[in-house]
């Protein structure tokens, strides 16, 4: 009778034919995964190359606003005028009403802008040209600055480029105390510093009030000062009414309320009672309207 011969593995075959089905169906899993690595990584660039930065608009308002006030303020053109950019962690909220935006301190390279409502408050720091003429253009009043005229012939500083200074605390000074000039120095900055809340110059600080203690050799932030109170209810106020090149007289008031470098106050005449405003221009000093 015929019989069928049965072909059977060895051990060592059934071995390595486990061994490269293994390894086969390892590198199909690895092709796998690979592509939808690659996929994913695809779909991700592309969602974020389609997707544009989100902006703050009530930063970008804020901008506009500070250029438009610069512009009028020290007649240069809009285009001109650089804000340092605030740092990223920095969310400006938006302002239910017009902005109040001013310089507080001496130097024109500080800009505060304030909001009532909801209240809050930013120094900027800014960098213009030197204003040009105030050249009428057609259709521009006469005794208009001529915000938007022919560009300064004076370049505009590049606000990375520009060379920095700091303030810093020649000795300890303590809170409340109102600054002097020897209190302070201004020294070069390290470079890549660009911490847009340091103070840059000493006129910064002048007429102004320390807000905490400082040891000696730091470096003064904005939020280290203050405009300082110059003038104080019930204290003698010398009135200056005039022009110095011209004719200026000087008359003892009262003053009525507080008030800080550029703020307008009440005064009174002990004499007459009459009652008039002025600007505070130094210690119990101030200007008349």
């Amino acid at each position: 009778m015929f019989k069928p011969s049965v072909k059977t593995s060895t051990p060592a075959q059934a071995l390595m034919q486990i061994l490269c089905l293994t390894v086969f169906w390892l590198c199909v899993s690895f092709m796998l995964h690979s592509a939808n690595a690659s996929a994913n990584t695809t779909a991700n660039t592309l969602a974020n190359t389609s997707a544009p930065a989100k902006s703050n608009p009530a930063a970008d308002a804020m901008g506009l606003q500070v250029r438009q006030w610069m512009s009028q303020t020290h007649g240069v053109n809009t285009k001109d005028v650089i804000i340092a950019p605030l740092d990223d962690r920095l969310k400006v909220q938006g302002c239910q009403k017009l902005l109040n935006v001013d310089h507080p301190f001496a130097s024109k390279e500080t800009v505060r802008v304030r909001c009532s409502e909801p209240v809050w408050q930013l120094y900027l720091q800014v960098t213009m040209p030197t204003a040009r003429a105030n050249t009428p253009v057609a259709g521009t009043p006469a005794g208009v600055p001529n915000a938007g005229g022919t560009p300064s012939s004076a370049a505009p500083q590049n606000v990375a480029s520009a060379p920095k200074t700091l303030v810093v605390a020649r000795r300890l000074l303590q809170r409340g105390i109102i600054v002097q000039p020897d209190m302070l120095e201004e020294v070069q900055a390290s470079p890549g510093n660009a911490d847009t809340q340091l103070l840059n110059t000493v006129k910064d600080a002048h007429h102004a009030e320390i807000t905490r203690d400082i040891p000696a050799g730091q470096a003064l932030r904005v939020s280290d000062i203050r405009r300082a109170v110059l003038v104080k209810q019930g204290q003698t106020v010398m009135l200056s009414i005039g022009n110095k090149s011209d004719f200026e007289i000087s008359i003892r008031m009262e003053a009525m309320q507080d008030g800080r470098l550029g703020d307008q106050v009440k005064l009174r005449n002990p004499e007459s009672g009459r009652q008039v405003s002025g600007i505070v221009t130094g210690p119990n000093a101030a200007k008349g309207l």
